[in-house]
């Protein structure tokens, strides 16, 4: 079903049409060819306008979250991500956080020109609430050369949004057709969200993203303290010493917890490794197993360094190779995966570790990266 949209300019009294098929914009229609500008403007303000909106639906946010500030917008600017290919989560000020937007893959862009742009999308996290107000858009041209902007939330003051469409602007006189090329992308994820919310927040093609993408832990996961006890993750307090370990040499060490980050409670979903150590020794008389089992639960997005590389948890695969603690030796082992399942985890809060050294944790006795 098409749906015609139509929007009045500001300019000569002419007026935009947006033209959608089932919720999804395909072009847009202007009266006044000189109008192009103005048009352009409107239409990413519709597109940003719903793809903020229809992502707060999908993901079970609060329906208004706090306005992004002008002061917040500008210092926002300033905030780089060094290697745009590993750097998912980036924390800045210990108030706010760069969160790769649905863990998306950069998009290239190939225009007419034969040039190819790259365009990643972050958002912007506001630390005390963990309220989204803002997303970041990372623009690389061929040359290498970087440009960046940021989408208000939909509460943004009208200054704010001003700001935004002017600089906008003068990145679109020196990279010809970057408007273009951004209302392509917000308009595909636009349609995205829409089409989450259409299917109660559920992403059919990837089910571990039906419940959330925050990268954390359930709070009765247990990690493994400096004098060897464990408590569980969720009564873990700044100051506490944990144990993290040197993937390289097998090595544990003690650091300090800076802070344990609670995300809100929904119903995440949970990625479940059952991982075992099976060790025979044949005898005379008979062959002796020793055999050990953990248990790891997480979301699937959290990182995990097995021995055949990096992976999200969600990603892990049976027969993989992980790093874990053996209680009977104090040595930490290798185990192999035996059994993984993944599932709503019911409405809970989650947690992560934010510690001052180390790349490792130790929850349930299986090593796990820091995010």
């Amino acid at each position: 079903m098409y749906t015609v949209i139509n929007l009045n300019t500001s300019s000569r009294g002419s007026r935009l049409r947006l033209l959608a098929l089932s919720g999804k914009i395909i072009c847009y229609i202007s009266d006044d060819k000189k109008t192009q500008l103005n048009t352009m403007r409107n239409l990413l303000l519709t597109i940003s306008l719903f793809i903020i909106t229809l992502t707060t639906k999908a993901q079970q946010a609060t329906v208004n979250p706090r306005p992004l500030t002008l002061d917040e917008y500008n210092k926002a600017l300033t905030y780089t991500v060094a290697d745009l290919d590993k750097d998912t989560y980036v924390k800045f000020d210990n108030a706010y956080i760069l969160d790769r937007y649905e863990n998306r893959k950069p998009y290239f862009i190939t225009g007419g020109d034969g040039l190819k742009k790259r365009i990643d999308l972050y958002k912007l996290i506001a630390k005390e609430g963990m309220q989204e107000i803002g997303l970041m858009v990372f623009y690389t041209s061929e040359t290498g050369k970087k440009y960046q902007a940021l989408v208000p939330d939909f509460t943004a003051d009208a200054k704010v949004w001003a700001k935004y469409f002017q600089d906008i602007d003068d990145i679109n006189k020196i990279e010809k057709n970057y408007i273009l090329k951004l209302s392509y992308v917000l308009s595909k994820e636009m349609s995205f969200q829409q089409y989450k919310v259409l299917n109660n927040g559920k992403d059919l093609k990837e089910e571990a993203a039906t419940y959330g993408n925050d990268i954390c832990f359930p709070g009765d996961e247990e990690v493994t303290m400096s004098n060897g006890a464990k408590k569980m993750i969720k009564d873990v307090k700044s100051g506490d010493e944990v144990i993290t370990v040197d993937p390289a040499t097998n090595k544990s060490s003690v650091i300090k917890v800076k802070e344990l980050t609670v995300h809100a409670a929904k119903n995440y979903a949970i990625t479940e490794l059952v991982l075992i150590s099976a060790k025979e020794k044949n005898t005379a008389t008979a062959i002796n197993i020793n055999l050990n089992t953990k248990v790891l639960k997480a979301t699937p997005n959290h990182p995990m360094l097995t021995k055949q590389g990096s992976f999200k948890i969600g990603e892990v695969t049976i027969g993989q190779r992980v790093l874990c603690l053996n209680e009977q030796n104090g040595k930490y082992e290798t185990y192999t995966v035996l059994r993984k399942t993944e599932h709503a985890g019911g409405v809970q809060n989650v947690y992560n570790i934010e510690a001052a050294g180390g790349s490792t944790l130790v929850l349930n006795g299986v090593m796990v990266m820091q995010k």
